[in-house]
């Protein structure tokens, strides 16, 4: 995957993040998701989940796994969103996903999960995208199926008693795959050669 140079896209500036991103992500994350911050946008847990949602040792985990990369995203330099892509073969795992909770509602996480999926097709060849959300999130879910993602009724147990993803707040919690097939992207190589002139 050609990391080299960021990429704009509707004036949002996507790039690999280094470790020198890792407290503000830990915020972005933070901020999304969990506590009283959370609350100014629609994706928060703080109701059915208390203590931290990452820290600094699990986004330098992502930043710094083979086949994985977490992408920043950026508006006028500023730290907007960001998002985990991790090879797996013929599919790309989408997760770590966070959008600054005042910007959420105006179509900012549309631009970057479609910037995703544009990302693992074409420098991976994934030909799907996949993603565990808490089963109990049905608005969020939806939020994905109208994306095209489909449920699998694929259940993971939720780690009750590891405090790294939080505190449970209520007893009922499981991951839930979600999948959204890709579309297959031209090759160059793959493209009939131009007849001779």
């Amino acid at each position: 995957m050609d990391t080299a140079a960021p990429r704009r896209a509707d004036a949002l500036t996507y790039r690999d993040a280094t470790e020198a991103d890792i407290p503000a992500l830990v915020a972005l994350v933070e901020s999304a998701y969990r506590g009283e911050a959370s609350r100014a946008g629609w994706t928060t847990e703080a109701d059915i989940l208390q203590g931290r949602r990452t820290d600094p040792a699990g986004i330098r985990a992502v930043i710094t796994a083979p086949a994985s990369r977490l992408l920043v995203v950026e508006r006028d330099g500023a730290l907007v969103a960001c998002c985990q892509l991790e090879h797996r073969g013929e599919a790309a795992y989408f997760g770590t996903f966070a959008v600054r909770p005042g910007l959420q509602g105006g179509g900012l996480g549309r631009q970057v999960i479609a910037e995703a999926e544009r990302l693992a097709a074409a420098d991976w060849g994934a030909r799907q995208m996949q993603m565990t959300v808490i089963s109990v999130r049905e608005e969020l879910i939806a939020w994905y199926e109208r994306r095209g993602y489909r449920r699998t009724g694929t259940m993971t147990p939720f780690p009750y008693r590891d405090e790294r993803f939080g505190l449970p707040q209520r007893p009922d919690l499981e991951f839930e795959l979600l999948v959204k097939d890709l579309p297959a992207l031209a090759v160059l190589s793959d493209l009939p050669a131009a007849p001779a002139a």
